[in-house]
Formats: C-alpha cells, sequence, structure tokens
C-alpha cells in the first residue's frame, strides 16, 4: 500500500470522503488478522480463516430418524429386541418378517428395511403391523457429511448452528482470525470518568457507550485511557496505543480546534490518512488513519456525533479485520422526515414498525436521548425528499 502525505490540519471547504464510501474504506482497506486456533466455546461470532471440515462422518452409523421398529420385510413383524439410543454394541441383523423396538438415534440394525413410526404402528403381544409406507426414517453413516468434506468455507461467520455443526462432525477446536486488540483514548480536560461532574465539567459518555459496542463487533478491548488536550502527551499516548493495539479509538480531538490533537498526533507518527472527514450530519469530523498494520479512528467529542461515527468507521474496520463481511443494511420507509440537506447524508434515530420507520426526536450531535430511544438509525442521502426507503444502521441489544 502506497504511503501518503504526511497528514496535516484540514483547510476550510478541503474534499471530505461521501458517507457510503467512508464506510466502504474502512471495510476493505484492512487486511484480515491472522489465524488462531480456538476452542468452540470462544469461536462464536468470530471468522473462519480456514474451511470447517468434518472429523467423523455424521451421522457416524445408521441410526433410526423416529422412535418405532426397525422392520426387514414385509409386515406383519415379530418383535424380538429393543435399541435405544446409546447402544453400543452390534445387534445381530434382522431376519426377514422381524422388528426390533428403536429409539430416535440408536443403531439400526444391519438389514433394517425401514423405521415404522409408533404413531403409525399397531401392536398385539410381540406381534407388529402397519400399512406400507415410502418413507424410510433411517438415516445412513456420512449421508449429512464425509470425513474431510469441506461444510463452510472460510469467511463464514460462526454462528449457533456453525458452533453445532463442528461439534456434530467431532470438531472441539475451529480456525478463525484473531480478534482485533482495541484501545479506547478519551480526551479532554473537562471530562470526569465518575461521579457528578463540577461546574466546567462534564461526564464521559463516550466510554461507556463504546465498550459493550466494541465487545459486540467481537473486539478485544485492552483498556481505556483518558488524557488531557496538551498536544505532546496527547501525541504520546496515541503513539504508546499503535504500538501494541490494531486499533486505537481516539474520542474527541478529531476535529481542528486549538485543543484538537490529534492531527499533530497523526503528524508525528508519519501515518497514512485515508479518511478525514465524512459527509454526514451528525458526526462529521472522523478519521480513519494507518501506521504499519495499525489503525486509528478519530470520533467527534460528541456523544451522538461518536456513536454515528463509531457505525460509519469502526464497526466495518472491525468486520475487515476479523474477516467478515460487510453488514448488508436493511432498508425501510422513514416517516416524519428530518431537515433537509442537499450536501450531508443524515443519521437520525428512529423506531421501527414492521418496515415503517418513525423519526425519534433528540438527534442532536450533543446528547443521547434520541439513540437511546431508537431501535435502529436511518441513512438518508443528501437530497433525499421521501420519496424512495431508506438503509438502516442496527445495533445488537
Amino acid at each position: 500500500m502506497t504511503t501518503a502525505a504526511a497528514p496535516r490540519r484540514k483547510e476550510h471547504g478541503a474534499r471530505i470522503t461521501e458517507w457510503a464510501q467512508a464506510r466502504r474504506l474502512a471495510h476493505d482497506l484492512p487486511s484480515a488478522l491472522p489465524a488462531e486456533e480456538v476452542p468452540l466455546a470462544s469461536a462464536a461470532g468470530r471468522a473462519l480463516a480456514a474451511p470447517l471440515r468434518a472429523g467423523v462422518p455424521s451421522p457416524g452409523f445408521d441410526n433410526a430418524a423416529m422412535d418405532g421398529y426397525a422392520v426387514r420385510g414385509c409386515g406383519p413383524w415379530r418383535v424380538v429386541d429393543r435399541v435405544l439410543a446409546g447402544h453400543t454394541h452390534v445387534s445381530p441383523p434382522l431376519a426377514e418378517q422381524t422388528a426390533v423396538e428403536i429409539a430416535t438415534g440408536a443403531p439400526v440394525p444391519e438389514g433394517t428395511a425401514r423405521v415404522v413410526p409408533y404413531e403409525t404402528a399397531e401392536r398385539l403381544g410381540d406381534t407388529v403391523w402397519a400399512s406400507p409406507g415410502d418413507r424410510r426414517h433411517v438415516r445412513r453413516r456420512g449421508e449429512y457429511a464425509r470425513p474431510g468434506q469441506e461444510l463452510l468455507p472460510a469467511g463464514t461467520a460462526i454462528t449457533a448452528p456453525a458452533l453445532g455443526l463442528a461439534a456434530s462432525v467431532g470438531l472441539d477446536t475451529l480456525t478463525v482470525h484473531a480478534r482485533p486488540r482495541v484501545r479506547m483514548i478519551v480526551s479532554g480536560n473537562e471530562l470526569v470518568a465518575a461521579g457528578l461532574p463540577r461546574w466546567g465539567q462534564v461526564r464521559d459518555a463516550i466510554g461507556p457507550m463504546l465498550r459493550p459496542l466494541l465487545l459486540s463487533w467481537r473486539a478485544e478491548l485492552l483498556d481505556s485511557r483518558m488524557v488531557g488536550d496538551e498536544l505532546d502527551w496527547f501525541a504520546a499516548a496515541v503513539a504508546g496505543s499503535a504500538a501494541d493495539a490494531d486499533v486505537t479509538i481516539v474520542c474527541g480531538a478529531s476535529s481542528v480546534g486549538p485543543a484538537d490533537g490529534l492531527h499533530h498526533a497523526l503528524h508525528s507518527l508519519g501515518a497514512t490518512v485515508h479518511v478525514d472527514g465524512v459527509a454526514c450530519r451528525p458526526g462529521h469530523p472522523q478519521v480513519l488513519a494507518q501506521v504499519g498494520q495499525k489503525w486509528i479512528v478519530g470520533l467527534p467529542g460528541n456523544p451522538y456525533a461518536a456513536l454515528v461515527a463509531a457505525l460509519t468507521l469502526v464497526e466495518p474496520l472491525l468486520a475487515g479485520l476479523t474477516g467478515l463481511p460487510l453488514t448488508e443494511l436493511e432498508t425501510g420507509t422513514l416517516v416524519g422526515a428530518p431537515p433537509a440537506d442537499e450536501r450531508h447524508t443524515r443519521i437520525v434515530p428512529v423506531r421501527r414498525s414492521a418496515q415503517v420507520l418513525h423519526l425519534v426526536e433528540g438527534g442532536q450531535p450533543g446528547q443521547l436521548g434520541g439513540a437511546a430511544g431508537a431501535d435502529a438509525f436511518a441513512v438518508v442521502p443528501p437530497g433525499w425528499r421521501g420519496e424512495t426507503p431508506v438503509e438502516l444502521l442496527r445495533l445488537e441489544r
């Protein structure tokens, strides 16, 4: 990847990145992190770095798909035995017109033609009869998977059913991409982390908001550090974080004010800046930069603007690093349109009812009331007049 010129503060009117392009860049620029082998319990939500292949055949033996009678030949049949699940010794082969009572999952004797379910069978003493049927209700060895067969390709997100599938074919571990190590740097002399803020102070709202989001986006959160606005101290904190964190998220300091030190820090590091401002409201002063294989994301200091920026840059960046595809956005019909904006994408809090989206009041950059009452965020493109559906950003709950 070529190295861009050293970053500098953006001049008034300088080109900024369109919202959809910024989101796509954040996902497509990083390479997926290296592979690691983890226990099944640690693989959920991560992406396969190698195909999932069966370790044993599935099923491992011919077995009954229903509770009933394993039979051979034409009925009526004489019941000669009972076989339950967990049966580990081989039953004698069935003779013509004989049957064994059998449980779902139990191994069927050699010679079994079909399993007659209890629901369609009649029994008197040791004799069973039933109407002819064309359903065998027998699962044959290797019917679902053969040893070594690829069942899921690399890049597949590990869901709960995928974990069950892996276990069913004898696997205890999966090869997945490593989780990105993420650190938050929360900047601002006015911020306090706990308690009632005094006059002139502000409680940090961004840190508590981002922590659960980062975990839901498969990040390994190293820690969160609060730093002041002094430029050199701030630059040292960013450089120190970039030494061991795959992603450093800087909360605040991404704009061009006198106390916004991110651009100074990036210049000191010789970083490549891919995104320096996004054409969206709120959340315009977003930054995506790279130092070697380490990433730095700058979020605005206003809480709702920071949330918008995290959805725009952080979530797709973490997906790219973990080998997952960019999330496809659902669409819906927006009712109660926000103020028109001819140049910027608007990200507004909404509540959904089926495919109808109702605008939630309180989408100002500095407050989270609307976001807290929303279940999604509508992406309203520039110049939108209400004639087309809009895309949706969602948070896991």
